[in-house]
């Protein structure tokens, strides 16, 4: 006879935000134990997810089975002055049994400000009955300030508009991003430039050697370019993933990367950092057809960015890697400025494979070393399932 074993139901909203869609959480919600970090929390959303999945499908759990789409939030009130709540992000993997804290996405932050302000933590006196909400973030994975402006009707979060985001099937309401003084710390001192430089040569075992341009800004990034590593910048997905000894080689130069950033000590332990740091590869503007089927100029765009996540070429961009983008495109001497024609710009319009994204940064010199004090951008988010999600009872017993 079999025993009945009951699933946990755990209130849970799964949400669209920019190009990337996860599973939110209030941490109240959350069962005591995996309220704070460790094994039992890594557990439970590895099981929401549906990970580690040999088939990598996901079909027994909430993840898509790409990088975009294998992700958890946990809300919960803000613990830092000024802010209105706490932002903490999972990137959880397809196939291994792994939960990755170590960057933040910036896609998925445009659904932050909305699920705030629909779950109560913003006071209502500070939601206007029409207009604009101002939600203050505390990204706690890399401990830094984000501010979304959340458009509102009727007392409530508007979703529907006509803002149109590349890499998302349908129009909806823009929310306007702000990501405060965004340089990751987390890397060898701290420096928007880990190695000091903005164009530095690096030795890549079993590849030679490649000039990249190492940023930590949005995210820690190693931008290559694209004609050093044998391609164009106009890659779709196909070009990448379906073919081993390009991820092999893409691999090769994040591990390298990381290596000369500080973020890992011994190549072996970028296998517990998949999420950090992105590699990517940039070109000057070039005609190409987006996976959509859209056409998109060279007259169009100031440069081809392409950009890998989780071991994959992401089907848009990552909003924390455009953070870097508009970042590094900012300032002369780096391989995205040099891709954008080498001039000094705010702004930046750059081409990925579902289309074109436009974003900016505020930079400036304080003795002698970059700084960037702001990085902007518009995404879009939206709620797609409000409920509960659920897991096993069993399995917080196996991890107590």
């Amino acid at each position: 006879m079999t025993t009945f074993r009951p699933q946990l139901r755990i209130p849970a909203t799964y949400m669209r935000g920019g190009t990337s869609k996860g599973v939110f959480f209030r941490l109240q919600d959350l069962p005591a134990a995996a309220q704070m970090p460790g094994p039992v929390r890594d557990a439970l959303l590895l099981r929401v997810i549906g990970s580690p999945d040999p088939y990598g499908k996901h079909i027994d759990g909430m993840g898509g089975a790409t990088s975009s789409t294998s992700k958890c939030v946990i809300i919960g009130p803000a613990t830092q002055p000024g802010h209105d709540v706490d932002y903490l992000y999972g990137q959880v993997s397809i196939d291994s049994a792994f939960v990755d804290w170590s960057g933040n996405c910036g896609n998925l932050s445009s659904a932050v400000g909305p699920f705030a302000i629909a779950k109560g933590f913003i006071a209502a006196e500070r939601i206007p009955h029409d207009g604009v909400c101002t939600v203050r973030i505390w990204q706690k994975n890399i401990g830094k300030t984000i501010v979304a402006h959340v458009p509102i009707a009727n007392g409530e979060v508007q979703e529907d508009g006509d803002f149109e985001l590349d890499g998302v099937t349908f129009p909806s309401a823009e929310i306007a991003l702000e990501f405060l003084d965004p340089v990751d710390e987390g890397g060898d001192g701290g420096a928007m430039f880990p190695t000091g430089n903005p164009v530095d040569t690096l030795e890549v075992p079993g590849f030679g050697t490649v000039q990249a341009t190492m940023i930590t800004a949005g995210i820690p990034t190693v931008f290559v370019r694209a004609a050093d590593v044998g391609l164009t910048g106009t890659e779709l997905q196909p070009a990448i993933n379906e073919h081993r000894e390009r991820l092999a080689m893409f691999e090769a130069i994040r591990v390298a990367g990381a290596l000369r950033m500080g973020l890992i000590a011994a190549p072996e332990e970028a296998a517990k950092r998949q999420h950090t740091p992105k590699v990517a590869y940039v070109a000057p503007p070039a005609d190409y057809v987006a996976s959509s089927g859209k056409p998109v100029k060279a007259a169009e765009i100031d440069l081809l960015a392409r950009a890998l996540s989780m071991g994959r070429l992401h089907h848009a961009m990552m909003g924390t890697a455009s953070v870097a983008i508009a970042t590094a495109a900012a300032i002369p001497g780096t391989l995205v400025n040099e891709a954008a024609g080498g001039v000094a710009r705010e702004t930046v319009t750059f081409g990925h494979p579902s289309g074109v994204l436009r974003v900016g940064a505020t930079v400036e010199q304080v003795g002698g070393q970059w700084v960037v004090r702001k990085a902007r951008m518009s995404r879009s988010a939206r709620v797609l399932m409000d409920g509960h999600v659920r897991v096993p009872a069993s399995l917080l017993e196996e991890q107590s």
